[in-house]
């Protein structure tokens, strides 16, 4: 039996194994170290499988494929988990990846939110670290613009209105 390289302490076939062969997860932080190890195999299939439907919308297997076969990982720690546990419909799980690219080691630092979908846990996005830089997608749209979801109003007197 291989230790897993979640860093657990547990043994693969008892930790992460079970959740990447398609076991549901019995919490957030399973999950999330589920995901981690599945870089480290390169299983991109888990990876896409135990985002939310709404992640998948945007999720590019060759890009997350390139990033683990490029990547040396060295190790996941769990910082802290709110919420998550096996009653719980939602959860946060912080936590540091390091991993060494082109010869420079990095830490990836994230507080990852899950939800649950038809029962089973999910990835559903991170939450954004203050005072980090958030780039447009989308232009502007200003208050006397046509409000962008097609009702014909001002944006001031539609989407815009403060609640």
């Amino acid at each position: 039996m291989s230790s897993c390289p979640c860093g657990s302490g547990q043994s693969f076939e008892t930790c992460c194994g079970p959740i990447i062969g398609g076991a549901p997860a019995p919490t957030a932080e399973a999950l999330m170290r589920s995901r981690y190890t599945a870089y480290v195999q390169r299983n991109v299939e888990h990876l896409g499988r135990s985002l939310s439907a709404d992640q998948r919308k945007d999720f590019a297997p060759e890009e997350a494929k390139k990033w683990a076969e490029g990547s040396e990982w060295l190790g996941l720690t769990i910082i802290n988990t709110e919420q998550g546990g096996p009653d719980d419909k939602y959860g946060a799980v912080h936590f540091s990846a390091k991993f060494r690219t082109e010869g420079k080691d990095h830490e990836h630092l994230e507080v990852a939110l899950f939800g649950r979908e038809d029962g089973r846990w999910v990835y559903t996005g991170q939450v954004n670290e203050p005072g980090k830089t958030v780039r447009r997608e989308t232009p502007k749209v200003g208050r006397n613009d046509p409000c962008p979801c097609g009702s014909g109003k001002k944006y001031k007197k539609c989407c815009g209105v403060a609640a």
